[in-house]
């Protein structure tokens, strides 16, 4: 997600979207584990969106 688009949100949405990422990476690793297909990228792009937000709410104050 760009950050154009993130700073556009509120800080609740925000936070929901970091535990839906959460979940996400959770959930990528556990298909890792079961030997499932996974698209290796995505651990990087849920990660890194993840940070975004962080200092995104850093910067605000929140």
């Amino acid at each position: 997600m760009k950050i154009k688009e993130l700073r556009e949100k509120s800080a609740e949405d925000l936070s929901a979207l970091v535990a839906d990422l959460h979940k996400e990476q959770f959930n990528l690793r556990v298909q890792r584990a079961l030997q499932q297909p996974v698209k290796s990228h995505k651990f990087k792009e849920a990660r890194r969106t993840i940070a975004r937000i962080k200092t995104l709410l850093s910067e605000r104050g929140e």
